[in-house]
């Protein structure tokens, strides 16, 4: 098992900053990808983006390209989720996940909330 812990979220004005911070442990050198979804008060769960664990490739969601990016430690088995220019859409609850293939994403975190004001 994966076990992932994230972190970094808080209340921002909007145009501000955060990073979020997704710590994975347990069976880590299984890890093929991880992702950072969010979901809002009301709607689905939605993708934001991901990188692939071995190559560190990104991909993001429309919404967030060019204002969000990911990066990985791999010494850390650590994944983060810097967000700029922070939007009040961008208010949710962010949760970050591993995929120990690359069909279906395995394990999540608890999740951290974001919310951002105008």
């Amino acid at each position: 098992q994966v076990q992932l812990v994230e972190s970094g979220g808080g209340l921002v004005q909007a145009g501000a900053s955060l990073r979020l911070s997704c710590a994975a442990s347990g069976r880590t050198f299984s890890m093929y990808m991880m992702g950072w979804f969010r979901q809002a008060p009301g709607k689905e769960r939605e993708f934001a983006g991901d990188i692939t664990w071995s190559n560190g490739r990104t991909r993001y969601s429309e919404s967030v390209k060019g204002r969000f990016t990911i990066s990985r430690d791999n010494a850390k088995n650590t994944v983060y989720l810097q967000m700029d220019r922070l939007k009040p859409e961008d208010t949710a609850v962010y949760y970050c996940a591993v995929a120990l293939s690359g069909t279906r994403y395995d394990y999540w975190g608890q999740g951290t909330q974001v919310t951002v004001s105008s």
